[in-house]
């Protein structure tokens, strides 16, 4: 009878043991499975179709530097817009671009200007639909991860020694971007953006 005992109580403990690496290793590939790789991240913000964000600039020069606050939207290649907010003297300056013209308005500075067929409509270095087009494009792009983040590298394809590599940081929790650093030919900071809000729909 003691040894019956001892059995019963030997089986239920291996079963007990079974179980709990059974829901540890289900726990840990449910896990998996509901992260994005690295990679995949990367993929997402190289699909993004539109977004809506506003962010916060930092352009620095030999003498001096300018905070800005921006709203940025952007639909498709022939349909973004840019609003500023801040500095106070040109808040409220609209550029709109529709893919030929390019669009600039500002209801209290009387200001209501068309530039037809406009020609650099692309190489806007502020927004992040450039970044993804330099990611594209450059051979030698590349991205870098932390515990936090991923970093997305790439050359511009401007002819402007001031812009000349990029960096997008992207959180790997929400698979937004944080910041941008965009640096000159000697590898100092010329601008830095900050993504204060972000909303993004991406067709991965």
């Amino acid at each position: 009878m003691k040894k019956k005992y001892w059995l019963i109580l030997l089986i239920i403990i291996i079963v007990a043991v079974l179980i709990t690496i059974f829901y540890k290793n289900s726990f840990k590939n449910s896990k998996i499975g509901n992260n994005k790789s690295s990679q995949e991240i990367v993929d997402y913000i190289l699909n993004i179709s539109e977004y809506e964000t506003q962010i916060t600039v930092n352009v620095t020069s030999n003498k001096n530097s300018n905070k800005y606050i921006i709203k940025q939207e952007y639909k498709n290649e022939n349909k973004n817009i840019q609003e500023v907010i801040e500095p106070s003297n040109i808040a409220g300056i609209r550029i709109e671009r529709d893919g030929t013209n390019l669009k600039i308005e500002n209801s209290s500075l009387n200001l209501n200007t068309i530039l037809e067929n406009y020609n650099y409509l692309g190489d806007n270095c502020l927004d992040l639909s450039s970044f993804i087009e330099d990611y594209k494009q450059d051979e030698k792009a590349r991205y870098e991860e932390t515990d936090t983040e991923i970093i997305m590298k790439a050359s511009s394809n401007l002819e402007n020694i001031y812009i000349q590599e990029k960096s997008l940081h992207i959180d790997k929790k929400t698979y937004k971007p944080t910041q941008m650093e965009i640096k000159d030919n000697k590898q100092k900071t010329t601008i830095y953006i900050l993504y204060n809000e972000v909303k993004v729909n991406s067709t991965e």
